[in-house]
């Protein structure tokens, strides 16, 4: 821990000022759905309010981030597990898989706005970079949902039958493919977006999960589930070119936001794996966490990484330069996607 903790000292002495200068550009508009568009934010603002979904609560818990307490639970719909935000920045869309529809929700409060009916077992979702398109990945139903988009109005083209509970998503930075994990097919697939047609699938390992697309679309990092490790991907020659050993249950990433790092969640192991994206290697851990680290957000200063704890019903805010657990906050069953605005770099 004491060489992690100085690592991550010097490398976030030079990186936080990018953070804060980063601030005022380009930031993502999806969590883990890697879809980028220009958000204007006061470098010195600070995030009020995290929302997080109760994936077996149907609910969401609004959280006071000064206090760390929470403030309101919302019922929003079966099975929300996922969130992003829209292209216009002006709401969060929250899927609710069982539900079969997406709530809006203002994300600077919590307050809801509106409801999208009609998007059968959107599990994971994104837009594509170009906001052209809208992807719902159906974990149940074993298909994934292509729409065509203008803003959040959606109009279905094409349901595709792949293998079994398509998971995770990631583009390339032209919106040319999307990239999708299959769970229980042990598969990664790649869809051409223009045609709605699958241009190839190849195999993982063991129960792939999240996806992560490294700087100038070069590798695809693959959070292995049902393993220890992330597969790197060379996604052009569709082969396997390294395993990076993170922890049991590989399972999320969520960048730094310097363009070099990004962190792992471990839901089995109950660490946290911080990557090099340029030397695809491990360069530290966070450990003693509650079980079940799952998806993760960073406050715009670089400085505080927060985590839902899946199994623990429980909230995680980390000190990224010690590496420290500062606190856990209660919250609903099964507790997902975390979000707050305005938050680090996507990148």
């Amino acid at each position: 821990m004491g060489d992690m903790s100085k690592y991550l000292r010097n490398s976030l002495s030079s990186s936080l000022p990018k953070l804060a200068v980063a601030a005022f550009g380009l930031f993502s508009i999806a969590l883990q759905a890697q879809t980028p568009a220009p958000e204007v934010v006061d470098s010195k603002a600070q995030p009020k309010v995290a929302i997080v979904l109760n994936s077996a609560g149907a609910s969401v818990s609004l959280i006071d981030m000064a206090t760390h307490k929470v403030i309101k639970t919302i019922p929003v719909g079966k099975q929300p597990h996922h969130l992003m935000m829209s292209p216009d920045q002006k709401s969060l869309l929250i899927a609710n898989a069982a539900g079969n529809d997406v709530v809006l929700m203002n994300p600077l409060n919590g307050e809801l706005t509106g409801r999208i009916p009609d998007v059968i077992d959107p599990y994971q979702i994104g837009f594509s970079p170009n906001h052209k398109w809208f992807v719902a990945n159906g974990n149940r139903l074993d298909r994934v949902d292509i729409y065509s988009a203008q803003g959040t109005a959606l109009k279905l083209v094409k349901s595709i039958k792949l293998g079994r509970t398509p998971s995770h998503i990631a583009f390339t930075a032209d919106s040319k493919l999307a990239f999708v994990t299959l769970q229980d097919s042990d598969q990664l697939a790649a869809i051409d977006l223009d045609s709605q047609n699958v241009i190839w699938t190849i195999p993982t390992g063991k129960v792939p999960a999240g996806l992560w697309m490294t700087p100038g679309d070069q590798y695809l990092l693959i959070g292995i589930t049902g393993e220890d490790y992330v597969q790197v991907i060379d996604w052009k020659n569709r082969k396997e070119i390294k395993r990076i050993t993170t922890g049991k249950g590989a399972h999320n990433f969520r960048p730094l936001g310097d363009k070099k790092h990004v962190f792992v969640s471990n839901r089995i192991s109950s660490t946290i794996s911080l990557l090099n994206m340029q030397t695809l290697e491990k360069v530290g851990d966070i450990t003693g966490l509650p079980s079940g680290p799952d998806d993760m957000e960073i406050t715009p200063d670089g400085k505080t990484l927060w985590v839902t704890f899946r199994f623990s019903k429980k909230v995680g805010v980390i000190d990224i330069p010690s590496m420290k657990l500062l606190d856990v906050i209660p919250v609903g069953k099964s507790p997902h996607g975390v979000f707050f605005y305005p938050r680090a770099a996507w990148e």
